[in-house]
């Protein structure tokens, strides 16, 4: 796998973890106590060691390049999370967005 492969997974990754980090900090919200609680200490360590990945990323890829994989990675994951672990409901215009997030992903890997 090349360099700016392996820099595409790790940038999938990173989205994914903070993913989790959002998940966590979700679930501390809703504690009467939402920034001393475990969920919040978990997602902001979360958060944190993702500065790590970005560091190994960046030199291999345009920063451009790196903000779409990551910011389309990020609304994918969180909307699935969102109806699936959450319950939340989007609606028809919602989904036309995802859809549409989900070409312009394949649009960009087919012009990298």
């Amino acid at each position: 796998m090349s360099s700016s492969s392996t820099a595409v997974v790790i940038t999938v990754l990173i989205a994914l973890a903070g993913v989790a980090g959002d998940y966590f900090i979700k679930l501390a919200s809703e504690a009467q106590s939402p920034f001393f609680n475990r969920n919040f200490a978990l997602g902001f360590l979360i958060y944190a060691l993702t500065a790590f990945g970005w560091v190994l990323v960046m030199p291999h890829l345009k920063l451009a390049y790196i903000g779409v994989v990551y910011s389309l990675t990020i609304v994918l994951c969180l909307c699935l999370l969102g109806v699936l672990v959450f319950g939340e409901t989007l609606r028809p215009t919602e989904w036309l967005g995802v859809g549409l997030a989900i070409a312009s992903l394949l649009l960009l890997h087919r012009v990298a």
